[in-house]
């Protein structure tokens, strides 16, 4: 008799799925145009321990989730594949900004990244339904279904466990990413290293290359709620027994809401 495969079970017992910044980035997009009630589900199922077998490749989530048949439903999240030449430019604008480069290099998931990936006109979490493709066998027709609601949420935590997962999934992986970052540190000159340089005058009144493409670069996208929050440690005071940036995030969430609305 074969082993039952070991269950997934969310982390979070209530409220929100998803504890580091670019988690709640990936949630707060679902949310916002996915059907509610098939996301609540989606995360009683989570809770439940209904997943299995969840495994993240590149463009393509994985999963299998028990439902009401006897069989478990096979799920399978996709994205729009990022192509190797734009792929190839953002490690080019990664390798040459040192604060992104430094902290990439160190493991950790610097919250500007994904304007990078904006500025190219690359987007690095789903910013609408068209951009997920989700596929599960269950005769549930909605969009999510319950079953991939769940996978969503629970991918969620795998994120919040390893960041770079959010790079896999959009077709490059940690060790090729960062080795690129390091052949691409390697290769161009460090800016500080030339300051010593004598200036000429036909250096001093060559324009810069590139400033017309910058008027056709898209706009950036504004800032996430709370981004200071994610940027800044917190200071280690708690409030009954919660965390101060904790606390703080649900004021900023609001205070972020539609400039529209206000007066």
């Amino acid at each position: 008799m074969s082993e039952e495969p070991e269950s997934l079970k969310a982390r979070t017992k209530r409220g929100s799925i998803g504890a580091r910044w670019w988690s709640r980035r990936f949630i707060d997009l679902v949310e916002s145009f996915a059907d509610t009630g098939r996301l609540q589900r989606g995360r009683t199922y989570a809770r439940k321990g209904n997943v299995f077998d969840l495994k993240v490749s590149p463009y393509e989530v994985t999963a299998r989730v028990r439902g009401t048949a006897p069989d478990p439903y096979e799920v399978a999240l996709g994205i729009d594949a990022i192509e190797p030449d734009g792929w190839r430019a953002v490690e080019r604008e990664l390798a040459s900004r040192a604060v992104f480069k430094a902290r990439l290099l160190a493991g950790e998931m610097p919250p500007e990244i994904e304007w990078v990936f904006a500025e190219l006109g690359l987007s690095l979490f789903p910013g609408e339904a068209s951009d997920l493709h989700l596929m599960c066998d269950c005769p549930d027709w909605g969009d999510p279904c319950k079953h991939a609601a769940a996978v969503l949420y629970l991918l969620a935590e795998k994120f919040d466990d390893d960041p770079f997962l959010i790079l896999l999934w959009n077709g490059r992986g940690r060790e090729s990413l960062l080795s690129s970052l390091r052949r691409d540190s390697a290769v161009e000159p460090d800016p500080l290293d030339m300051a010593d340089e004598p200036l000429t005058a036909a250096g001093f009144w060559t324009p810069p290359s590139g400033l017309a493409g910058l008027r056709d670069r898209p706009a950036v996208p504004p800032a996430p709620p709370g981004l200071v929050l994610q940027v800044v440690p917190p200071p280690p005071v708690k409030i009954r027994r919660r965390g101060l940036a904790e606390v703080l995030a649900p004021a900023y969430e609001a205070l972020a809401g539609d400039p529209a609305e206000t007066d």
